[in-house]
């Protein structure tokens, strides 16, 4: 469990100020986000996202724990993993909100990326939140796979809970015994393992992350 806590020894953090700072341009307006919806992919896609913001936990309303709840079940059952391979040509793309949505499918950053701003839209704080890539040892003989979770820390230097879309109930770390976290991050902050954030490139995903953003806000959503 040490291996997960913010405080444990080989974890260093870094600020993500330009992140921060892109964050905080727009404001959601989910209207239009559906709107949106319905002009660029048609009715059933439209009706996807009404369904989306009606299983939205209200800001105001019950615990994280029933929010996380919520928000994990509708993406685990509603949308298929895919890779981005046959979804999206590409050898890594990282999907907005709404691009999974209409897609109805994703792969792990997909999941991950949905669930973290559906919980900060539902009032979840961003620093109780983090997308983590991880190595996922699926198979006792295997080499570890590339994978990414949602961490969520209801204390900073605990243990927190892990959202997947591989393993779909929602466990305490100790219990995910399958992976080894690398690195994490959210809007304002970058957390790695070592020295240097050079393991598995970090930079260059926060880069795709830096982009997401970017969609994020032009579509609305965040």
């Amino acid at each position: 469990m040490r291996r997960w806590g913010v405080r444990a020894r080989s974890w260093l953090a870094a600020p993500l100020a330009a992140l921060a700072l892109l964050a905080g341009i727009a404001a959601p307006d989910l209207d239009r986000l559906q709107q949106l919806a319905l002009s660029r992919y048609g009715d059933d896609v439209a009706r996807q996202v009404a369904q989306w913001r009606a299983m939205l936990p209200a800001a105001q309303g019950p615990d994280d724990l029933e929010k996380l709840a919520r928000v994990n079940a509708f993406f685990n059952s509603r949308i298929r993993w895919v890779e981005d391979a046959v979804l999206w040509q590409q050898d890594d793309y990282w999907a907005s909100l709404l691009e999974t949505l209409a897609k109805e499918a994703g792969d792990c950053e997909d999941f991950a990326i949905a669930k973290y701003v559906s919980l900060l839209l539902a009032g979840v704080q961003e620093k109780k939140l983090r997308l983590t890539y991880v190595r996922m040892q699926r198979w006792p003989h295997a080499a570890p796979e590339a994978h990414m979770i949602l961490a969520y820390y209801a204390d900073p230097a605990g243990e927190p809970l892990i959202l997947d879309n591989f393993d779909t109930e929602i466990k305490p770390a100790s219990r995910r015994t399958d992976l080894t976290p690398v690195y994490a991050f959210n809007g304002s902050q970058l957390w790695f393992r070592g020295p240097h954030p050079s393991s598995s490139d970090p930079t260059a995903r926060i880069s795709r992350w830096r982009d997401v953003l970017a969609r994020l806000q032009a579509e609305h959503t965040l």
